[in-house]
């Protein structure tokens, strides 16, 4: 195993790197941002992954969620990247569950983390709450256009952050939705492997009018 995680043990040694084994999350959503996360940690050594989304892939989804290309219309998404993460990793074990994000709560499946990869305000809402009712800190994650927003979440409450609408989504392009989830991704990482997060910041990231990437972070209030 550690001849497969070699670069990753340089990084942090043994120890931590067999500490993963032992961990669990449960990433919500498997389109743009999920498909990312799933190969960004599926790969990483965490133990077992929860994979959840009641949706089927469709052609205009392909361009940018990277877990998909041409003949996968139809299937479900959670289990494609299932099947893509142990493909490319024989030291994790994943679980689908072909469902909204409802449903799988309703499971009562202890996770050490949890990290939204959804496209709504609402289901955010729901994570937040789920999370907060069984003690979880979750990762959140939003991209549109050019800007994406990703934070921690441990103390603070996203529903005193946001206001929650139904709201249609612009436009987007893959580099911005990869770049996004690498960023859930690194503080996800990070918190598994016991090294320190900032928690409870929101980081706001986004391109100006003269192409130059803008990074600004808000300390939020703890509930």
């Amino acid at each position: 195993m550690m001849k497969y995680f070699h670069r990753q043990v340089q990084l942090w040694g043994e120890e931590t790197q067999r500490s993963l084994q032992d961990k669990k999350i449960a990433i919500i959503g498997s389109g743009g941002l999920g498909s990312s996360l799933a190969f960004a940690l599926g790969a990483s050594g965490i133990g077992e992954i929860h994979m959840v989304d009641f949706d089927e892939v469709s052609l205009h989804n392909i361009h940018r969620q990277i877990a998909f290309k041409t003949g996968d219309e139809g299937k479900n998404k959670a289990v494609i990247n299932c099947r893509i993460i142990e493909e490319r990793c024989p030291y994790v074990k994943t679980v689908a569950h072909e469902c909204d994000f409802d449903t799988f709560a309703a499971k009562g499946i202890a996770v050490d983390l949890i990290i939204d990869a959804t496209d709504n305000l609402p289901t955010r809402a729901a994570i937040n709450s789920y999370a907060r009712s069984v003690r979880t800190p979750w990762v959140y994650g939003s991209v549109e256009a050019f800007n994406g927003q990703v934070c921690f979440f441990e103390e603070a409450s996203f529903e005193d952050v946001f206001k929650i609408t139904q709201k249609t989504p612009a436009g987007i392009a893959a580099p911005i939705v990869m770049h996004i989830a690498s960023l859930q991704a690194n503080l996800a990482l990070r918190y598994l492997a016991g090294l320190t997060v900032k928690k409870d910041h929101l980081y706001y990231l986004f391109f100006n009018e003269e192409g130059e990437l803008m990074t600004q972070k808000f300390g939020l209030p703890k509930s």
